[in-house]
């Protein structure tokens, strides 16, 4: 089973988009943790920890990692912090203060992208998922997901890319371009063959602008679908699934079994 890695995911995309909600944070930093931020870092948040130091969640270049400032201020550790019993006490604060709200951000560029819907506007469980018109296997998924998106219990939003063939970004730009793209697509992934076209130039751009979206997530495979859950304290997490998943995969991807 896979999950999304931050340092895999969220990161890559978001070094650079979280950076100037970091900016206030990074103004008050020590010196020496501001030194690091001078050298590249992103510095998302401070925590206090048992033994009385201070940490700062950071990543860079798609690495989550912890600093902590000495108690005279002069130096840092960047590093996992122990208690006595072998615990980790970097874990959790990553996981707060670094991996969560990269997260939340990796899901709103999701909601960003140019996606087609596939279900109803209001089912309660929404899926992105990145498409290409020459993958059978982004059609497979599509003829699977259908028992749960014809009952209105799941929203499919297909990111439309061009990645598989040298025509896959002009299918793409014509899924999107149609007068019904919801239609287009519906009658490729059931079979019936869409003939790329050219199309305006702003259509080529959203094409290319999920392409981008796809490589800077570090992602290999069409589809790539990615979906919510909810952690036992209360936090939204994300989960993806590359390629075709499992029967049981699916099952969890979609939040139930088929209706």
């Amino acid at each position: 089973m896979h999950h999304f890695s931050l340092t895999r995911l969220s990161s890559l995309l978001l070094l650079t988009t979280i950076a100037s909600a970091a900016t206030s944070v990074a103004d008050e930093l020590p010196a020496p943790v501001q030194a690091l931020a001078n050298q590249g870092l992103t510095i998302h948040g401070q925590f206090e920890t048992p033994a009385g130091i201070r940490g700062y969640g950071a990543s860079v270049q798609g690495q989550d990692m912890a600093i902590y400032l000495t108690p005279d201020g002069e130096h840092a550790i960047v590093g996992t912090l122990m208690d006595s019993q072998g615990n980790d006490l970097t874990e959790a604060h990553l996981d707060e203060h670094v991996r969560v709200p990269l997260e939340a951000q990796t899901w709103q560029s999701l909601e960003e992208s140019h996606w087609i819907q596939d279900g109803d506007a209001d089912a309660p469980r929404v899926i992105y998922t990145f498409t290409d018109g020459n993958c059978p296997y982004c059609s497979q998924l599509w003829q699977q997901a259908r028992p749960w998106v014809d009952a209105g219990d799941v929203q499919l939003r297909h990111i439309m890319v061009g990645i598989l063939a040298p025509n896959s970004p002009a299918l793409a730009a014509t899924i999107l371009g149609a007068d019904d793209p919801a239609s287009a697509l519906h009658r490729h992934s059931a079979g019936e063959s869409v003939e790329a076209s050219a199309q305006p130039r702003d259509i080529e751009e959203q094409v290319y602008t999920n392409n981008q979206l796809f490589e800077e997530l570090g992602l290999y495979a069409t589809p790539t679908s990615a979906f919510q859950r909810e952690t036992d304290d209360g936090h939204l997490r994300i989960d993806r699934i590359q390629g075709l998943p499992t029967e049981q995969r699916l099952i969890e991807m979609m939040g139930g079994e088929a209706p």
